[in-house]
C-alpha cells in the first residue's frame, strides 16, 4: 500500500516537456518578439542559433537577446551573441516576452532558428488514465525534441558552411590578386630591362 501511494505521488509529480521550433528572418535594424504564458514554477528554455541565408556569406551574425517577465524585469539580457541557451523558472504567473534584436549590428538580414522548451507541472487529475497514453505522450515529446535538435544542427551546419565558403572564396581571390601582382611585376621588369638595354645601345 505504501508503495502504491509513493507511486501515485511520483506520478503526480511527473513533468511533461513541450518543445517548439521556429525559423525567422530578422531584418536589418529590426526586432522580433514572442511571448509565452507561464505559471509560477514552470521552467522555460530558449535556445537559438543565428545564421546567414546567403550561400557563401559570413557577415556579422551578432544580435541582441533578452527575456522580460510580467513585472518588466529581465530574466536574460545578452548583447552581441550569435547563439545561446537560456533557462529560467517562472516566479510569477503571466506573459513572458523574449526578443531578438538586430537593431545595432549592421544592415544585413539574419536568419534565427530557435527552440522553446517548456517544462510544465501536470497534476495527477490531469494525467491520462491509461499508462499507454502517458507513454505515447512522452514518446511524442521526445520525437519533437529530436526534430528540434535536427533543425538546430542544420542551422549550425549552414552557418559553418557559409563561413568556410566565404573563407575559401577570400583565399581564392587573394591568390588571384597575388598571381596578378607577380605577373605584373614580371612584365614590368622585362619592360624595364629591355628599355635599359635599348638606352645602352643608343649611347
Amino acid at each position: 500500500m505504501h508503495f502504491f501511494t509513493a507511486a501515485r505521488a511520483l506520478l503526480a509529480a511527473t513533468l511533461f516537456q513541450a518543445a517548439t521550433a521556429h525559423n525567422i528572418v530578422l531584418p536589418a535594424h529590426g526586432r522580433e518578439c514572442f511571448h509565452e504564458t507561464l505559471h509560477k514554477d514552470d521552467t522555460m528554455t530558449v535556445t537559438f542559433q543565428v545564421g546567414d541565408r546567403e550561400f557563401g556569406s559570413a557577415g556579422n551574425l551578432d544580435i541582441d537577446f533578452w527575456i522580460n517577465n510580467p513585472a518588466g524585469q529581465y530574466e536574460a539580457n545578452e548583447k552581441s551573441v550569435s547563439n545561446g541557451d537560456y533557462s529560467f523558472t517562472a516566479k510569477h504567473d503571466g506573459k513572458y516576452v523574449y526578443c531578438f534584436g538586430n537593431e545595432n549590428w549592421g544592415a544585413n538580414t539574419k536568419e534565427v532558428s530557435f527552440n522553446v522548451h517548456g517544462i510544465v507541472y501536470v497534476s495527477e487529475s490531469d494525467l491520462p488514465a491509461d499508462p499507454l497514453d502517458r507513454e505515447v505522450r512522452k514518446l511524442s515529446d521526445l520525437l519533437a525534441q529530436v526534430k528540434d535538435e535536427q533543425q538546430y544542427i542544420i542551422m549550425r551546419e549552414r552557418t559553418h558552411r557559409n563561413t568556410a565558403e566565404s573563407t575559401n572564396s577570400r583565399v581564392k581571390w587573394w591568390n588571384m590578386f597575388v598571381i596578378g601582382v607577380v605577373i605584373g611585376e614580371s612584365l614590368f621588369q622585362v619592360w624595364w630591362l629591355r628599355r635599359f638595354f635599348e638606352v645602352k645601345r643608343v649611347v
